[in-house]
């Protein structure tokens, strides 16, 4: 189908673009044109007041419409997900496993690998290669010691699907590291109580990334930066979770301005659940029936927001902090950015950066 969306800004990834229709052509982005100059063939949609965008990328996500997916991962539970999580402006996203048993593991990789949906990117598992000292809400019980057999047997079952893990850099032996980077999975420091040279190390072996920058890692200390130290004296990515409450706002615009664009929006969402995380939704926030901090309750255009109005950074590099950057860190080419021949993903803010709809794949949700 042929469409061309009018009457809105457009934020390309690189510039903001006015007075222009967005041309869509079977589920991809055609171009740029003048509203003067859209073909006759095209379908007109009227977008007025809003700001177009690429469509908005979490790589870390618990949960959505109701749904915390590990509770009993299912084909229902991952659309019922699916389906909460693009009304919020999100399109496309790893369903995120926290620390647990390799069956809910399992049971996850064969849900994702035989039911495919064009917003679920894969799956991202949060352990259970953790380090327990720092394993913040994660199940004791279920934390392991990385052994070779058995990550050989999880990435042989996942057939691909699981594309991101989070792993603690001084548990994890270089060839271990060297496998799961060999099937093509992104490597991501945390729940990790790594000093400054074990965070290096890691980062040297080719971890490229870090999870939930300050939360469950080392400190940073004068004396021992620890782990995040090592984030900023590398080339490595970090994500961020930008509610105010995980992290500080000044601890997110210090962040910034060392990392620039290395830095990431992650929600790390959740939802209430009763399993084996029994999430419970406090004002703002979710926690364990012991208080302990468990997730967050923003959106990622919430966090966008956040960005904006609580740190100072500019719209449009919020925007790309949560579209451009992880679609780079995840080597995506047809996403995270409007451009001729990428996927139709696109998300729509109002004036006050909240979601007015999706499109995914050139069809629109709302």
């Amino acid at each position: 189908m042929l469409l061309a969306l009018t009457q809105s800004r457009i934020f390309t990834g690189k510039e903001t673009r006015t007075g222009e229709a967005l041309l869509l052509e079977n589920g991809r982005i055609l171009g740029l044109v003048s509203e003067n100059s859209i073909p006759s063939d095209y379908y007109i949609i009227h977008h007025p007041g809003m700001t177009i965008v690429p469509g908005l990328l979490d790589l870390q996500i618990y949960g959505g419409g109701g749904v915390l997916f590990s509770d009993a991962p299912s084909s229902a539970a991952l659309y019922d997900m699916a389906a909460g999580l693009v009304k919020t402006g999100t399109s496309g996203f790893l369903i995120t496993l926290a620390t647990n048993r390799l069956e809910v593991f399992e049971a996850a990789m064969d849900v994702v690998r035989e039911n495919p949906h064009p917003a679920v990117l894969g799956l991202h598992l949060e352990g259970p290669y953790i380090n327990p000292v720092k394993r913040g809400a994660h199940i004791p019980d279920c934390i392991r010691k990385p052994e070779r057999r058995e990550v050989e047997a999880l990435l042989k079952r996942a057939a691909g699907t699981v594309k991101m893990m989070t792993i603690a850099p001084e548990l994890m032996d270089a060839d271990i590291i060297r496998l799961l980077l060999d099937h093509g999975v992104v490597l991501s420091a945390g729940h990790s109580n790594a000093t400054f040279e074990e965070g290096k190390a890691g980062f040297d072996a080719g971890i490229q990334t870090a999870t939930h920058l300050f939360n469950a890692m080392s400190p940073f200390h004068h004396r021992d930066v620890g782990l995040p130290g090592a984030v900023y004296q590398s080339n490595a990515h970090a994500s961020i979770i930008p509610d105010g409450i995980h992290v500080s706002y000044e601890a997110l615009s210090i962040s910034k301005k060392v990392m620039g664009e290395r830095l990431f929006l992650i929600t790390d969402a959740v939802e209430k659940s009763e399993g084996a995380y029994p999430h419970i939704r406090q004002k703002d926030r979710f926690t364990l029936p012991d208080g302990t901090l468990s997730g967050s309750a923003i959106t990622l255009a919430e966090g966008i927001r956040n960005c904006v109005q609580h740190v100072g950074i500019p719209f449009e590099e919020a925007v790309r902090m949560a579209t451009a950057y992880p679609a780079k860190l995840m080597g995506y080419t047809d996403i995270g950015a409007i451009r001729a021949g990428f996927r139709a993903n696109l998300t729509l803010l109002d004036a006050a950066g909240n979601p007015g709809g999706v499109y995914l794949d050139g069809q629109f949700h709302q």
